[in-house]
Parts: C-alpha cells; sequence; structure tokens
C-alpha cells in the first residue's frame, strides 16, 4: 500500500513523469514511478541508499533514457536524450560537485561556455561583450538577493553557500523551468544553509519548479511544499509537508509503523 495525501489541485504539473522504469541489467532501479513538479513548486525527493533518487533525477536531467514510462513538460510528452536536450528544454540539474571552475571570477562561470561576443570588427575574431555579461550577471544575481563581494572574485575564495548560489543563478539566468537541486545544503554550515534555503525559497516565488533531493529532513521541512518518498525503486509515499510530521516520512522511508500505528508498505 502507497502511504499518500493528495496534493492541492495546482493545474498541469510543469513537470510529468509516468510509469518510469529503468533496469540496469537484472537490476531493478525504478519500477513503474509517477513524479510531478508544479510550476511554483519545491518537491523534495527523499529516500535511504539505493531508494532510486539519484536514477531518477539522471533521467530527468537525460543522463539516463527509461525502458518504460512517458516524460511530459508544458504538456507536451518529450524524450529526454541527452542532458543537452534537457538544457534545451529547460531542466537544470546542479549537482554536488556544482561544475564551477574555481580559478574563474563569477561572471565567468554564470556564461561558461556561453560567453556573449560583439560583432567581429574585421576577420573571424570576435572580442567577449564583458560589460554586458558583468551586467547581465549582476542583474540576474541581485534579482535573487545574491550579495556577493564582488563578480569578479574567483570562486574559489567564496564560501559553500555562494558557490552554491552561483551555480543555482546560472540556472536561472539561461531561462530554465525546472531546476533540479542534488543535496544542495551538503557540507554547509548553519549560515550558509539558511543562504541556501532563502534561495530555493526565491526560485519558488519566480514561478520555477524545484525538486531538491536531501538526507536532510530538516532541510526538506523548511523549504518544501511537497515529498515524495522512493523506497526500492517504488514511489511509497506523497506528503504535503504541511500536513506531515519527520515521523511519517521517516516511516515511509524504512517502511516501519508511523504514529498512528500504521503499517507503511
Amino acid at each position: 500500500m502507497t502511504m499518500t495525501q493528495q496534493p492541492n489541485p495546482q493545474g498541469q504539473p510543469q513537470l510529468a513523469l509516468t510509469g518510469i522504469s529503468k533496469h540496469f541489467g537484472s537490476v531493478v532501479a525504478l519500477d513503474n514511478v509517477d513524479f510531478e513538479v508544479y510550476p511554483g513548486e519545491v518537491v523534495a525527493l527523499v529516500g535511504d541508499n539505493g531508494a532510486g533518487k539519484s536514477t531518477l533525477i539522471k533521467i530527468i536531467a537525460g543522463v539516463y533514457q527509461p525502458n518504460a514510462g512517458m516524460i511530459t513538460f508544458d504538456g507536451r510528452a518529450v524524450h529526454l536524450s541527452s542532458p543537452q536536450a534537457a538544457s534545451a528544454l529547460g531542466i537544470a540539474t546542479v549537482y554536488q560537485d556544482l561544475a564551477l571552475c574555481d580559478n574563474l571570477d563569477v561572471v565567468a562561470n554564470l556564461f561558461l561556455g556561453r560567453e556573449r561576443a560583439s560583432a567581429p570588427l574585421a576577420g573571424p575574431l570576435r572580442q567577449l561583450s564583458e560589460e554586458a555579461m558583468e551586467r547581465q550577471a549582476i542583474d540576474v544575481l541581485h534579482s535573487l538577493s545574491v550579495n556577493l563581494p564582488s563578480v569578479h572574485r574567483p570562486v574559489a575564495e567564496l564560501s559553500g553557500g555562494q558557490r552554491q548560489s552561483i551555480a543555482v543563478s546560472r540556472a536561472v539566468l539561461w531561462g530554465s523551468k525546472v531546476v533540479l537541486l542534488d543535496e544542495p545544503t551538503a557540507a554547509l554550515g548553519v549560515e550558509q544553509t539558511a543562504l541556501v534555503q532563502q534561495l530555493i525559497v526565491r526560485l519558488r516565488e519566480r514561478g520555477l519548479g524545484v525538486v531538491i533531493i536531501s538526507h536532510n529532513l530538516a532541510d526538506v521541512f523548511k523549504v518544501a511544499d511537497r515529498i515524495i518518498v522512493l523506497r526500492l525503486g517504488r514511489r511509497v509515499g506523497t506528503f504535503q509537508r504541511r500536513a506531515t510530521t519527520p515521523e511519517e516520512v521517516v516511516a515511509a522511508i524504512t517502511g516501519g509503523v508511523s504514529l498512528a500505528g500504521e503499517e507503511v508498505h
């Protein structure tokens, strides 16, 4: 039996996965899993190691393709054949390593691989539009209330929370509609964790769908609207954060007994 609290009607999901299954040889990583995130919603995906969280996220990110199931984005069926296809659609993934270049400054990291250049004056060579990139970088950071000492500071000199903020800001800069955050507060202190939590709330306020993968239920209960639980490759629980408790979520994660004495299967 799946433990479910029905979500409030929110219109059409921004991203929906239906009946997703993924096998690696004889190993079943995901078994007929549904998943959805709405615009302006933060969904937490939780579960023990081996529950299938990473596999599901990599399917959304275009790293893996499912063996069965359907994916829709903005209400239409899509095929996420690669990370580039997912990114082009408007899905951004921020992994734990953040994929930042420590030796480059904030502006260069925000525009890495998408540098803006002016029209060539002569020949094929083009000059980078450094002032335009700087203005755009400052604008997006300001819009997310990200405070940095300087956009020209190498990211190696910034705190963990500031680095996480840059990685997330990059997703916003390029018009993403869904942002996947893999353990966004891992190894951060209290102050830096609060900074990242505030950033997640601002993403929601901008109307983005946000998915966080976390083992930290305290973080989950601070920012999530809904909590989806995977266990052994199946979706076994869906909770409205305001209508549940950490104990109920843990019971779904472990297959134990809830406070009400109901066995969770």
